[in-house]
């Protein structure tokens, strides 16, 4: 994605529904540049175009969430993926910024297996070529809008499974307990997928510092490292060190 594309993609999250011709005058490119780009971003499904507008559909669509804070979220992606090696087998829950990383494994690692609850991180790398040789989906009931199986049978799908390492994303924080979850069977789905793992990785830009979900996901003592940007609160970042997870700041 190029740092137009970006821009034009923060400008769309905010705005929701943006004109190209505003666009291109925000951005001083033709209509024509302006139409290919999205184009592209539509073909990456991170937001969808109406005659004469570009436009941000439900949120709680996961294609949609992932456009938000889409650059960070990249940069998070990248930072993680450093930490696969070729031919590992990991597991990653369902959230934008692991969809990302898997994209990105997908693009720089070799023979990579993904054990994943998420249909669309699976349709995500569909037509990636190389690093990520094998999917293999947990069952379970099917959530349409976040594209993700939950439910008793993603645990007994997990339980033939053990790996390294899970990559999992988050919905809020409460201070000094732990990561919660909006939904609460993906926060089952979780903690059924971190009894599978030795460790667990939860990726996350620093705006979920600031929200305070209703289901508990993981206490502090159950996660080994995080990633997220240096927007995070200082009080957050020590807390989390202190309980002895690591915390990776991304520029």
């Amino acid at each position: 994605m190029t740092d137009r594309q970006t821009k034009i993609l923060e400008i769309v999250t905010q705005q929701k529904k943006v004109e190209v011709t505003t666009l291109s005058d925000m951005l001083e490119v033709s209509q024509v540049t302006i139409r290919k780009d999205l184009d592209a971003l539509e073909s990456m499904e991170l937001l969808t175009r109406e005659h004469g507008y570009a436009v941000v559909k439900n949120m709680s669509d996961i294609s949609n969430r992932l456009a938000v804070r889409y650059d960070i979220k990249q940069r998070i992606a990248e930072a993680a993926s450093e930490l696969v090696s070729d031919g590992e087998t990991i597991m990653v829950e369902s959230g934008s910024s692991c969809a990302l990383m898997v994209a990105r494994l997908a693009e720089t690692k070799k023979d990579i297996t993904v054990i994943t609850n998420s249909a669309f991180i699976a349709r995500f790398i569909r037509h990636s070529e190389g690093g990520v040789t094998k999917v293999i989906l947990l069952g379970g009931e099917y959530q349409k809008e976040a594209e993700v199986m939950v439910g008793p049978l993603v645990k007994t799908c997990a339980e033939a499974f053990y790996v390294d390492k899970l990559f999992m994303g988050t919905d809020g924080y409460i201070p000094g307990i732990g990561f919660t979850c909006g939904d609460m069977m993906r926060a089952e789905a979780m903690k059924s997928m971190m009894g599978s793992a030795r460790q667990a990785i939860i990726l996350t830009d620093s705006s979920k510092f600031k929200e305070h979900g209703v289901v508990l996901q993981s206490r502090l003592k159950d996660v080994h490292m995080i990633f997220t940007d240096r927007k995070i609160p200082e009080d957050a970042k020590t807390t989390m060190e202190q309980s002895g997870i690591l915390v990776n700041i991304v520029k």
